[in-house]
C-alpha cells in the first residue's frame, strides 16, 4: 500500500516532483529546486528542516512488551530506561543482519521501534504470537528532523521543554508551537538535531512554523539527496546497502556497539552471531577516490588483479571537495593508508583507506559536550 506524506504539496512548492524510487512504499523529495550542496552547507553551517516520515514506526506496548523485543534484537532491553533509545543489530538464526532498528522506550510497556525496510514486522508477528503484546504499526505519525549546528537555537524558544537539558538519543513528550509532540535528540547528518514525532493534522502546521522560525538563522528545506550526502560524510550506514552480501554480520560492519555480549538469556541467532565474532570476512571501511564523481554502488575494488571488496555507498562531497566510498574490504586491506583501485565499465581509479567518519572524525558535531 502505498504511503504519502501530508507535506508532499509542500515537497512540490519547493521543485520536488515525488517521481523517483519511493522508500518503504513511500514518494520521497529526493531534491528541490535548491542545489542539494548548498542545502549540505546549511546543514553544515546552520540548519535544514527534512521531512523523514518514511520511516517506518511501530508501537509495541503491553505486558509482554519488553520480553518480545528482548527476543527480537541483540541489546539487552531490560536495561533501557523510559526516555531513551539505542540503535540494536537485528539478525536471523544465522547470525546476519536483517534490518536496522532503534528501539525507542517510552515507558514500562510501551515502546517504538523505527527500522528501515527489512525483515522486522514479520519477526515481530511471529514473537508476539500468543503473548500480552500489541503490535501496531503508526501510519498517522509524522517525522521532521532538524539538523544543524543552530537547531537548538531554533526550536528552544518554542517548546517548554529544557531542550537544551536533552542528551544525545533521549525523547521527551512535550509540546512545540503549542501542539502535542515527541521531541528526540538524534539524526541522520552527522550533526546535532532533532526529531519532532507529531501527528498528521499537525505535520504542515509545524513544517512552516519551524522554517519560519528558523528564517533569521537561515534555516532551509532539504531534500533526500543532501541527507544521502551528509550520512555518507558521516559514514553512517543505511540497510541494506551496507549489508550486500545478504549475510553480513554486525562484527563485519563495526556495530561491535549494537550486540550487548554478556546480555542474559536468548534472542534470535544468539548463539550463531556471537560464535561469528572474530570471524570476519570483510570489514566496512571508507576511502577516498581519485576522480571528480561519486562510484557507483557495487563497483568493485583491487589490489592489483586481485579483488579486495566492493562499494557500498558513495558520494562526491563538494563541502569536502572529495569523492566518498563506504566500501566493504578484505580485513588485510583495511590499515589506513592501503592504496587500491577502483574498477568501474573499463576505467580505473586510484583510491585510498581513510579514517571514518570522513566528516567530524571525533563525531563532536552531534556530541558537543565531549569537548568539556
Amino acid at each position: 500500500m502505498l504511503r504519502n506524506s501530508v507535506l508532499n504539496e509542500r515537497h512540490r512548492q519547493l521543485g520536488s516532483k515525488l517521481d523517483g524510487d519511493t522508500w518503504n512504499n513511500m514518494p520521497l523529495p529526493w531534491s528541490y529546486s535548491t542545489d542539494a550542496a548548498d542545502e549540505v552547507v546549511a546543514t553544515r553551517s546552520r540548519a535544514a528542516l527534512y521531512d523523514v516520515s518514511a520511516l517506518n514506526i511501530v508501537k509495541v506496548s503491553g505486558p509482554d512488551a519488553e520480553a518480545v523485543l528482548d527476543k527480537l534484537v541483540t541489546i539487552d532491553i531490560t536495561k533501557l530506561k523510559p526516555g531513551t533509545a539505542r540503535l540494536a543489530a537485528e539478525v536471523n538464526d544465522a547470525g546476519a543482519l536483517v534490518d536496522d532498528i532503534m528501539v525507542i522506550r517510552d515507558a514500562a510497556d510501551r515502546f517504538r521501534l523505527s527500522h528501515g525496510s527489512g525483515a522486522t514486522p514479520k519477526t515481530l508477528a511471529m514473537l508476539a504470537e500468543g503473548r500480552n503484546v500489541s503490535v501496531e504499526a503508526d501510519l498517522d505519525v509524522h517525522i521532521l528532523s532538524l539538523q544543524g549546528p543552530l537547531s537548538l537555537d531554533v526550536l528552544a524558544p518554542h517548546t517548554p521543554f529544557a531542550l537544551a537539558t536533552l542528551p544525545y538519543f533521549n525523547h521527551t513528550e512535550t509540546t512545540l508551537f503549542g501542539r502535542n509532540i515527541i521531541l528526540g535528540r538524534g539524526g541522520y547528518s552527522g550533526e546535532r538535531g532533532y526529531e519532532v514525532y507529531c501527528s498528521a493534522a499537525d505535520a504542515v502546521f509545524l513544517w512552516d512554523a519551524i522554517l519560519d522560525a528558523g528564517k533569521p538563522f537561515g534555516v532551509i528545506p532539504a531534500s533526500w539527496n543532501t541527507l544521502e550526502l551528509t550520512r555518507v560524510e558521516g559514514a553512517l550506514l543505511f540497510f541494506p546497502f551496507e549489508m550486500p552480501e545478504g549475510d553480513t554480520t554486525p562484527w563485519e560492519v563495526n556495530m561491535d556497539w549494537a550486540v550487548d555480549v554478556n546480555k542474559p538469556g536468548d534472542y534470535i541467532g544468539k548463539a550463531a552471531v556471537l560464535a561469528l565474532k572474530g570471524r570476519e570476512r570483510i570489514k566496512q571501511a571508507g576511502m577516498i577516490v581519485e576522480h571528480s564523481a561519486a562510484m557507483p554502488g557495487g563497483a568493485k575494488i583491487y589490489d592489483g588483479d586481485k579483488e579486495v571488496g566492493v562499494v557500498t555507498s558513495a558520494s562526491y562531497s563538494r563541502y569536502l571537495m572529495q569523492s566518498l566510498a563506504l566500501v566493504h574490504l578484505k580485513p588485510s586491506h583495511t590499515n589506513l593508508g592501503t592504496r587500491l583501485t577502483i574498477k568501474v565499465d573499463g576505467a580505473s581509479y586510484k583510491a585510498m583507506v581513510v579514517r571514518t567518519p570522513f566528516y567530524d572524525p571525533m563525531r563532536l558535531r552531534t556530541h558537543p559536550e565531549k569537548q568539556g
